[in-house]
């Protein structure tokens, strides 16, 4: 992801999450510390047909990483971008050496849960009113490089769709 993808993100972003979208602001502080060497992020958005379909980032300190944001335009869910993206986010914790990876999810998002369950994530907790303003609660769920090692970064790429930092 790059600067000049911020406009279609946030086009995406507020399509998709209208209550707790992210913010232009947040998007650039995440961006900022996503190049050169002492970059901890990692930002992806997916294209197809010259359009933002997709984004996703990922977050590193020391050898814990958190997914920050996993997203697919409602006309792409069910293709296996979603999985593509994850991976991705994956194979960039793993070059960022961590061991753990957490992230956070609606527990009203079944299909995410299922998502992240096939690549080894595990729930371990809960999160009470996380997403804010509608005061929902997130499952908490982790990937250990001892339950996730190998199989996860290499799912099928979905035809027509390119992944682009």
């Amino acid at each position: 992801m790059r600067w000049w993808d911020i406009d279609p993100v946030l086009e995406l972003e507020k399509d998709l999450f209208p209550e707790d979208a992210w913010s232009r602001g947040m998007f650039w502080s995440e961006l900022a510390h996503s190049r050169g060497p002492e970059a901890t992020r990692r930002y992806v958005v997916a294209e197809s047909d010259g359009r933002i379909v997709g984004y996703a980032g990922l977050v590193a300190s020391g050898e814990q990483a958190d997914v920050q944001t996993i997203a697919v335009a409602r006309d792409q869910q069910g293709t296996g971008l979603g999985g593509r993206l994850l991976a991705e986010l994956l194979r960039a914790a793993t070059a960022f050496e961590c061991h753990e990876v957490l992230l956070e999810c609606r527990v009203d998002n079944i299909r995410a849960q299922k998502l992240y369950e096939r690549f080894g994530f595990e729930p371990i907790g809960f999160r009470r009113g996380y997403y804010q303003p509608g005061n929902v609660d997130a499952l908490v769920m982790r990937l250990t490089t001892a339950s996730g090692s190998g199989s996860a970064a290499g799912s099928s790429p979905v035809q027509g769709t390119e992944i682009n930092d």
